[in-house]
């Protein structure tokens, strides 16, 4: 998937490319349910989802594309299901998740095993397999590859 945010995205500061290098080594032991696709671009990483065991993804695989921007980790990264993306309260059809950390409670002390954690306990914790009720909308309104990172979210549900 190409967004606009990707196609015009600058290349890693120096202080960017150290901190993923080292958050790549950690990923030699991944967080459990979780494993890296590797490849040779340090700025995009694909990680694959394995539903937990006792919920609703039970047995099921999703893909993350991780995009990290120019000063990652000052900045947070762009991360989206490939889709299909899991059906679920807080996950569009596009891919695009609406979860606080990825956007306004960013935090640079965050690593990309914290934010697959953080997507897993999600999940997790869904009641129910559905789309978020303005997912229509959403979607027809992101067609011209609009970044997650331009929509205005409002963060209201915390049962989810």
């Amino acid at each position: 998937m190409t967004t606009s945010s990707t196609q015009t995205r600058k290349a890693l500061s120096k202080i960017a490319q150290l901190r993923l290098q080292k958050e790549l080594e950690e990923w030699h032991d991944p967080p459990v349910g979780f494993k890296h696709k590797v490849s040779d671009n340090l700025q995009r990483w694909t990680i694959e989802v394995s539903g937990a065991p006792g919920t609703l993804y039970a047995n099921e695989t999703y893909q993350l594309q991780v995009d990290f921007p120019e000063h990652y980790p000052m900045e947070a990264p762009q991360v989206i299901f490939v889709p299909p993306a899991p059906a679920h309260p807080h996950i569009y059809s596009n891919g695009h998740i609406c979860l606080d950390i990825l956007y306004d409670s960013w935090s640079p002390a965050m690593t990309v095993s914290s934010i697959c954690i953080s997507i897993l306990s999600m999940l997790s914790s869904s009641t129910s397999k559905q789309r978020p009720p303005d997912n229509d909308l959403y979607v027809n309104k992101c067609r011209n590859g609009r970044s997650p990172k331009e929509t205005r979210w409002w963060f209201h549900d915390d049962k989810v």
